[in-house]
């Protein structure tokens, strides 16, 4: 089983650091100049960007529609099976917006646009916030709706 495999490459990873040392003492023993260019790389690379964060930007003139989006999945897209996430109360609700396949497939179809896909799935938020407002998420509303109270800086129309 998975379970056993996992346990028994454990357990020989470390037997082996046992014997032989960690990599990176191994490393360190025969190329510090590798070490350190390594640790250049990683110092240099970006640091990954967390979903919320991502939502955020791609809303940051509509930032409500983050807020929506906090309220619809807590800013997750996929779920731990890799699929994408699906409504509790309409498994027809789909992503990080919660965007409802049965109204906007054919839609977000014609358009070229994915729901499936994270960036589409904003990109067809930001085209329904354009046309209907908030209307398409007001079974949320009692989550998102105190951030307009509470912040005036929140751009929104509620038609």
């Amino acid at each position: 089983t998975p379970k056993i495999m996992i346990e028994l490459t454990t357990q020989a990873l470390v037997l082996v650091s046992l014997l032989y040392g960690s990599p990176v003492t191994a490393l360190a023993a025969g190329n510090d100049a590798s070490i350190d260019a390594r640790v250049q790389v990683e110092q240099t690379m970006p640091k990954p960007q967390t979903l919320e964060s991502h939502v955020r930007e791609y809303f940051k003139d509509t930032p409500i529609l983050a807020e929506v989006a906090r309220c619809e999945s807590t800013f997750r897209h996929i779920v731990s099976d890799g699929s994408v996430l699906r409504g509790r109360a309409n498994s027809k609700d789909i992503g990080v917006m919660q965007i409802n396949e049965i109204y906007h497939a054919k839609t977000a179809t014609k358009k070229g646009l994915d729901l499936e896909n994270l960036d589409d799935n904003l990109a067809y938020a930001k085209y329904l916030y354009e046309k209907e407002g908030l209307r398409p998420w007001m079974s949320s509303s009692k989550c998102w709706k105190p951030s307009l109270a509470e912040n005036g800086s929140l751009v929104a129309k509620a038609k």
